[in-house]
């Protein structure tokens, strides 16, 4: 018996630069990011609708922004819209224009809420529509080979041919096209002329951490206020001090090295703990993780990065209301 396949992929836009236009062909930076729509990026990829392979695209305008704007309005919009698609049988994936300013914490939220066991997949571009070779086409093209592969899964990011897990995915450069890495996990594999080939295992749909209830985070009118901290030569507790004065519910703390602090802010951070305050120590190192000890005054951030570990803890708070 032929196992049946599932007819639909689902393009979702926000904006981002992809979708941007800038005056002159040759101008890579001052363009304006989100102008173009969802259906106007999909018919300018060439072999789209071959790539296609007879199923069914179904485009939908979640939100129109630049991604440096990034809000948890948009999150909640683009999570309740993903989970009505996920939930459908006959659906084989689904394709998210992104920008790629906040492409690595949009992908960790939606792994988080959604914990997708089909494919949600990230596609942005870092140049405009506009310019005279634009990477946005071959980057969603991409994406849709990524989302009609037999057994992917989970949420990943495509950028300059690479396939990035969304706990692992980091913009990790202001220019180049091929702008992302995955650090020490290295990439879940590369798209070839149309053809997956894989590095290593797609993400787990389930994974250790608490699952949460996407009716709470659809639903949520006021997010609890969760700021990023950086430890540096001469770092005081007058950050932590400020934001205590405006309420902030959880910290992160990008330590140098191995998540090491100075003395003052650390002594900030703790008088935050004794508040009530949660705080997770993360290290501003593009590579490698904090390795805890038992015992740790501050606990760290099981390997996130500091704006990862920001939004595990926005939805931890969420979770705990």
């Amino acid at each position: 018996m032929t196992k049946k396949i599932h007819s639909k992929l689902v393009l979702l836009g926000t904006g981002g630069t992809i979708a941007g236009t800038a005056a002159a062909a040759g101008d890579n930076i001052g363009y304006r990011a989100a102008q173009l729509g969802v259906d106007a990026l999909i018919a300018a990829v060439p072999g789209a609708a071959q790539a296609l392979g007879g199923s069914t695209l179904v485009t939908e305008q979640v939100a129109q922004v630049d991604s440096k704007d990034m809000s948890f309005a948009v999150w909640q919009r683009l999570a309740a819209r993903a989970a009505h698609w996920l939930a459908q049988p006959d659906l084989q994936g689904i394709v998210i224009t992104h920008g790629t300013d906040t492409l690595e914490e949009t992908a960790y939220f939606l792994q988080r809420v959604l914990r997708p066991a089909k494919p949600v997949v990230l596609a942005c571009a870092m140049r405009p529509a506009t310019a005279i070779a634009p990477d946005g086409p071959q980057n969603l093209l991409d994406a849709l080979a990524v989302a009609l592969h037999p057994g992917a899964r989970g949420v990943v990011a495509v950028c300059a041919g690479t396939i990035h897990g969304a706990l692992d995915v980091q913009k990790a450069h202001t220019y180049r096209l091929d702008a992302f890495g995955s650090g020490d996990a290295g990439p879940i594999g590369y798209v070839e002329e149309g053809a997956l080939r894989l590095l290593r295992n797609w993400p787990q749909a389930q994974d250790s951490s608490s699952p949460i209830a996407i009716e709470k985070i659809v639903n949520a009118k006021d997010w609890p206020r969760v700021d990023i901290v950086l430890n540096y030569a001469g770092a005081d507790g007058a950050v932590v001090e400020a934001l205590l004065a405006r309420g902030v519910e959880g910290l992160v703390v990008a330590g140098t090295g191995n998540g090491t602090l100075h003395h003052d802010l650390e002594a900030a951070l703790l008088a935050a703990q004794r508040q009530g305050v949660r705080v997770l120590r993360a290290s501003r190192c593009a590579m490698g993780r904090v390795l805890g000890q038992s015992g740790d005054d501050i606990p760290d951030s099981r390997g996130l990065s500091a704006v990862k570990a920001r939004v595990e803890l926005l939805l931890e708070l969420l979770q705990a209301r």
